[in-house]
């Protein structure tokens, strides 16, 4: 059964919005607080992330794992593998994922999350290196870590101060502020990233090249210079690009006839059985190699205002051609 529709009302939209920016303006300071707290176990933790020869395997309970999930999945995809593991399955089974060559990152606000603290022992025997991010340093799990984070929160956004929000805030950004440290200090690219991405727009953008989107062969429309004017139309629309590539004995580009330059054509009110269309072609016309990025094409169609390019290869010879509705097949656009 749906519940009834609530009546509009000024007064209870302004206790709305209050209480919204009340939990912004609380988390916000939150994340500030940790800023100051920026020090030499920060740059501890980095270098336990970039030495290990494993994976970061990130556990954590409760909202605190699903953050410890968000942490993991960031870390995996901006070049450190990590996965998150749930403590109360480690404890039946799954601790067998954990070797001697990981470090595991340990999130708990308490510091004393039950399920956690078993874990210490078995970690102690594999002489795991062990990061924990919460808001008591004087835990229980801080006191068996290698390196604590302190991200205590003076309040939580909830007006019980019983939810966890300002806290799990902090413990995610500076999970972030992790990721993107040793990011850096990879010297992680945006190739790298797109690698991790080959589903995304990102990974596409990134990946794909001309060649993987380009016309070939009987598809590319073309014609040489002497060629009429009305043939080189009928070429033009049985390929479907809106251009032919004019090219000379060699199959090198020496210009490209558009629907732009047909317009113009047309109001200079050329005869197009008589005309050659060598003598209205657009000449130094735009070209692009096929290893060049799909990425750097759309960039250059955007650039000069064109809707498809020639491919050449090193020699100028005409090898393929795209307009921009094969970009966006492609998702490039």
């Amino acid at each position: 059964m749906c519940p009834a529709p609530v009546t509009a009302n000024a007064q209870d939209d302004a206790r709305l919005l209050a209480a919204a920016r009340r939990a912004l303006n609380i988390e916000a300071r939150a994340v500030e607080a940790l800023v100051a707290r920026l020090d030499g176990r920060f740059t501890a933790a980095c270098r336990l992330l970039l030495s290990c020869q494993g994976r970061v395997v990130v556990t954590g309970i409760g909202k605190s794992g699903h953050i410890g999930g968000k942490i993991a999945a960031t870390l995996a995809s901006t070049g450190t593998p990590a996965f998150f593991l749930h403590p109360a399955e480690a404890s039946h089974g799954d601790l067998g994922m954990i070797t001697r060559t990981d470090v595991v990152m340990a999130i708990s606000n308490s510091g004393e999350t039950r399920e956690i603290v078993l874990l210490l022992p078995h970690l102690k025997r594999l002489g795991v290196p062990l990061i924990t991010l919460t808001g008591k340093p004087d835990s229980t799990l801080a006191r068996a870590s290698n390196v604590v984070l302190d991200v205590t929160v003076p309040e939580e956004a909830c007006p019980l101060n019983l939810a966890p929000t300002a806290s799990t805030t902090a413990t995610l950004a500076m999970g972030d502020a992790l990721a993107v440290a040793v990011l850096d200090a990879r010297g992680f690219t945006a190739q790298d990233f797109a690698r991790s991405h080959p589903g995304g727009s990102l990974g596409r953008r990134l990946l794909l090249h001309v060649e993987d989107i380009m016309r070939t062969g009987a598809d590319v429309p073309r014609v040489h210079p002497e060629t009429p004017l009305g043939d080189a139309l009928v070429e033009m629309s049985r390929k479907g690009l809106g251009m032919t590539v004019v090219v000379d004995a060699d199959d090198r580009v020496v210009g490209i006839f558009t629907d732009g330059d047909l317009r113009r054509a047309l109001d200079r009110q050329i005869d197009v059985h008589a005309t050659r269309v060598g003598d209205v072609m657009t000449r130094n016309c735009k070209t692009i190699g096929p290893h060049e990025l799909a990425a750097e094409a759309a960039h250059r169609m955007e650039l000069y205002r064109i809707t498809a390019l020639a491919v050449t290869d090193g020699n100028g010879r005409l090898i393929g051609a795209f307009n921009v509705h094969d970009l966006l097949r492609a998702d490039v656009l």
